[in-house]
C-alpha cells in the first residue's frame, strides 16, 4: 500500500481516542470518518480530532471509501461489524478480545482469507514498552530457564449510576473478556503458546453488580507454567508481570513502566539479597522519577501499547511484513476464555433468577429497611401485626426471612428489581436512599431509585406511597431568619453547590411532587429534620464538620437543632400510610422543643468523650474562600466553598401546624427523653 491510507474507526468509546492519535502520528494515514450508534459521542469524538466525517453505522462510512477499518466496539458485535468491513474490502484491526466466541473467529479469519485482506487484533498490552523491555531481557538470557510467569492486574470499574447498565455490569463473564485476556496472551509471549488454561472465579461482595470480581487462572505453557491474578478489590491497582527463572527474577511494573531484574551473585545469601534490594531500589527511583518527568513534558503516552500496537500494525500492513497479532493467536485466547466467560454468564443468570422468584401479594413494601430509619420501622410495622410485609434490601437477609418478611434482594437503581419488590403490594414506604459513596451511587440509589418506585407504584396502582426526604431540600443560606420555615418555604437553588446528599434528595422529591401533579400518584411526603436514637450515637449536631474525630461547630453553638427521635419518625410514617385524604401532602417533621448546639454537645458528653470545638464562622468563610481559590488553580471541586459554610447553619423556627392538623402527629418521645434514652449519663 503506496498512497495514503484512509482509516475508518467503528465506536467511539475511551479507547477510540487512542487509536486516532496512533492513526494521526502516521505521515502515510489519516481517519476519514467514525461511526457509533451514539451519534453525539461519535460527533464530540470527530471534533476533537478533527474528524472530517460521523456516521452512525459501518455502512454509511462505505461513502468516505475507508481502506483500514479499526473496530473498538463491544466484543459482542466484532464478529458483524469485521465481517461487514472485509465485505466492504477494507482491512480490519479489531480491539481485543477478537470476539465472544472461538467459532466467530473462524467466520472472521475465513472471511479474511477469502477476501485477501489482512485481519488483526490490537493485543496491546504486547507492545507496552516495558513489556518490550522485559521480553528482550527474558530473550538475552539475564533470568536463565523461565520457571513460572505471574500476571497480575487489578482494577475498578465507574460505580453504576443508574439506567442501562454498562458493559461491565451486563454479564458475568465481562471481567475475565476485558482483562483476562491481557493475561493470556502475554503469558503466552513469556512462555512460548499455552497448552491449558484453568480458571475460576468468586464473589467477594463487595459490588453487586460486578457479580464476579475475583478471577484466578492457571497456565500451562510450552516453556513453563503461568499465574494470573485478576482482582477489582486489591489496593493499590496492580499491573505487573513477574517473570521466575533460573538466574533471576524480572519485574516489570507497567504503570510506573519500570522493570528490574533480581540476579543471583557469587557469595552468601543474605549479600545477594541486600545488593539486589539496593540496586533495585536505586533503579526503580531513577526510572519513576524520570518517566514522571516524560509523563509531564508528554513524551511518555499514557496506554502506550495500545499506540504502539496500532502502529505496528499499520506498518506491517505498509510493508507487507507479518502482522503483528494474527488473527489464530486471537481465536486462541478467545477459545480459553469462552468456556470459562459462559460459565459466569450462566452463573450470573442463575443468580439473577434467584432475585425473581414468585413472591404472594403483601400489603406493605419497605425500603431501606435495613438502615436506621428501616429498620426502625420495619420492627413497628411487624409488632404491629399489619402486614404481611416485603421489603426491597441490597443482600439477602436470613434474618428477616426467618421473621416471616418477604425479602427481595437488590438495588433501587435496578428498575427490574424494584418493579418485581413493588408488585402486588398496597403501601410502598420509601425510606431508602444513598447516604454515602461517589457522586454515582448517589445519582443510582436515590433519584434512579426514586424514579423506579414512582414509576412501578403507578404502574401496578399502589394505593399509597409514603416518601421519605429530608430538609436538606429547603434553602438555608438564602432564607430570611425571621419567617417561619413552612412546607411551602423555598427549597435550595443552588444544589450542585450543596454536595451529593442535597442534590440527588431535591431531585428525588421533585420526581415525587411531579408525579402527584401529573400522574396523581398517590403520595405522601415527609420532611423530617435530624433523625436521632439509638444506633446512631456517632451522629454530629447540624452545623458542625466531623475531622479527624472531632466536630467542628460552625459559630458560637447557640443555633437551635431541627432534632426528631427516630420513633417519632415512625409513628409520622404509619399515621401518613393510614389516613386517608392525604395524597398530595408535604409534612416537615422536627420536635418543636429547642435545643441548641451546644446542649446537644453536653448531653453526648455525658454519656461518651467527645471533641468540640466552636470554630468562628468568619474564620470558616476565609478557609472556604482559600480552599476555593485553590480549586480554580487546580481547575477541581473542592469540599468546602462559602456558599456551603453559609448553608450549613441549621434551619430554625417551623411551623409544624400542617402535621398537627392534618396528620395527627406530635413527637410523643420528643428531644429530652430522645437524647437520655440515646446517650445515657454514665453511673
Amino acid at each position: 500500500m503506496s498512497k495514503t491510507v484512509r482509516v475508518g474507526i467503528v465506536g467511539a468509546g475511551y479507547v477510540s481516542a487512542y487509536h486516532i492519535r496512533a492513526v494521526q502520528s502516521l505521515e502515510f494515514a489519516t481517519v476519514v470518518g467514525i461511526a457509533d450508534l451514539n451519534l453525539n459521542q461519535a460527533r464530540e469524538m470527530a471534533e476533537r480530532f478533527g474528524i472530517p466525517n460521523v456516521y452512525s453505522s459501518l455502512a454509511e462510512m462505505k461513502a468516505a471509501s475507508p481502506d483500514v477499518i479499526h473496530i473498538l466496539t463491544p466484543p459482542s458485535s466484532h464478529r458483524v461489524l469485521a465481517i461487514e468491513a472485509l465485505e466492504m474490502g477494507c482491512h480490519v484491526l479489531v480491539e481485543k478480545p477478537m470476539a465472544e466466541a472461538a467459532a466467530d473467529c473462524d467466520a472472521m479469519i475465513a472471511k479474511a482469507q477469502e477476501k485477501g485482506l489482512a485481519l488483526s487484533v490490537n493485543h496491546s498490552a504486547r507492545f507496552d514498552p516495558v513489556i518490550l523491555e522485559a521480553l528482550d531481557r527474558v530473550k538475552k538470557g539475564e533470568c536463565g530457564d523461565i520457571l513460572n510467569v505471574e500476571f497480575i492486574r487489578s482494577s475498578e470499574y465507574a460505580p453504576y449510576g443508574g439506567g442501562a447498565l454498562p458493559p461491565p455490569y451486563r454479564t458475568g463473564g465481562y471481567p475475565f473478556q476485558d482483562l483476562g485476556v491481557h493475561g493470556l496472551y502475554l503469558l503466552e509471549a513469556f512462555l512460548g503458546r499455552l497448552n491449558t488454561v484453568n480458571t475460576r472465579f468468586y464473589s467477594t461482595g463487595t459490588d453487586m453488580y460486578l457479580t464476579f470480581d475475583e478471577w484466578r487462572s492457571t497456565a500451562e505453557g510450552d516453556n513453563g507454567t503461568g499465574y494470573m491474578m485478576l482482582s477489582w478489590n486489591n489496593r493499590p491497582v496492580q499491573n505487573e508481570i513477574v517473570v521466575h527463572g533460573t538466574k533471576g527474577v524480572l519485574r516489570a511494573e507497567c504503570f510506573l513502566q519500570v522493570c528490574t531484574v533480581k540476579k543471583a551473585f557469587p557469595g552468601p545469601k543474605p549479600g545477594q539479597w541486600v545488593l539486589n534490594g539496593i540496586f533495585t531500589s536505586l533503579r526503580t527511583i531513577r526510572l519513576v522519577l524520570t518517566n514522571t518527568l516524560r509523563f509531564a513534558l508528554g513524551r511518555l503516552k499514557p496506554s502506550p501499547g495500545i499506540h504502539q500496537g496500532v502502529i505496528e500494525f499499520h506498518q506491517a500492513l505498509r510493508q507487507g511484513l507479518p502482522l503483528p497479532v494474527p488473527p489464530e493467536e486471537g481465536r486462541r485466547m478467545v477459545a480459553f476464555m469462552e468456556e470459562v466467560s459462559t460459565a459466569a454468564d450462566r452463573e450470573k443468570d442463575a443468580i439473577r433468577a434467584e432475585q425473581f422468584q414468585h413472591l404472594p401479594a403483601a400489603k406493605i413494601l419497605v425500603t431501606g429497611a435495613t438502615g436506621f430509619l428501616g429498620s426502625a420501622l420495619l420492627k413497628e410495622l411487624i409488632a404491629s401485626g399489619d402486614g404481611p410485609i416485603r421489603v426491597l434490601v441490597r443482600k439477602p437477609n436470613a434474618a428477616l426471612a426467618a421473621a416471616g418478611v418477604q425479602v427481595v434482594s437488590g438495588d433501587l437503581g435496578d428498575a427490574a428489581i424494584v418493579d418485581h419488590a413493588i408488585r402486588g403490594t398496597e403501601i410502598v414506604y420509601h425510606v431508602g436512599a444513598a447516604m454515602k459513596g461517589s457522586a454515582a451511587d448517589f445519582e443510582r440509589g436515590t433519584v434512579f431509585g426514586t424514579q423506579n418506585i414512582v414509576e412501578s407504584c403507578l404502574k401496578h396502582g399502589v394505593k399509597k406511597l409514603v416518601y421519605v426526604s429530608s430538609l436538606s431540600v429547603m434553602d438555608h443560606a438564602g432564607r430570611d431568619p425571621n419567617a417561619k420555615v413552612t412546607e411551602v418555604s423555598a427549597v435550595e437553588p443552588r444544589p450542585e453547590d450543596r454536595g451529593a446528599y442535597t442534590q440527588t434528595k431535591l431531585k428525588a422529591e421533585k420526581i415525587v411532587l411531579e408525579a402527584i401533579q401529573k400522574y396523581n400518584l398517590p403520595a405522601v411526603v415527609l420532611r423530617p429534620g435530624q433523625i436521632f436514637g439509638p444506633g446512631a450515637e456517632g451522629i454530629s449536631p447540624s452545623g458542625a464538620v466531623g475531622i479527624a474525630g472531632r466536630w467542628l461547630i460552625v459559630g458560637s453553638g447557640n443555633r437551635t437543632l431541627p432534632l426528631i427521635y427516630v420513633d417519632d419518625v415512625v409513628e409520622a410514617l404509619l399515621l401518613a400510610g393510614k389516613k386517608v385524604n392525604l395524597e398530595g401532602s408535604v409534612f416537615q417533621l422536627v420536635d418543636p422543643t429547642p435545643l441548641t448546639q451546644r446542649e446537644f454537645v453536653n448531653c453526648v458528653k455525658k454519656s461518651r468523650p467527645v471533641k468540640a470545638t466552636y470554630v468562628p464562622g468568619w474564620f470558616m468563610m476565609l478557609m472556604a474562600t482559600g480552599v476555593e481559590l485553590l480549586g480554580k488553580i487546580l481547575k477541581r471541586g473542592v469540599p468546602l466553598t462559602r456558599y456551603r459554610v453559609e448553608s450549613i447553619y441549621p434551619l430554625e423556627g417551623f411551623d409544624l401546624s400542617a402535621a398537627e392538623s392534618r396528620l395527627g402527629w406530635k413527637p410523643r418521645v420528643g428531644t429530652r427523653e430522645g437524647l437520655k434514652r440515646t446517650f445515657p449519663p454514665k453511673d
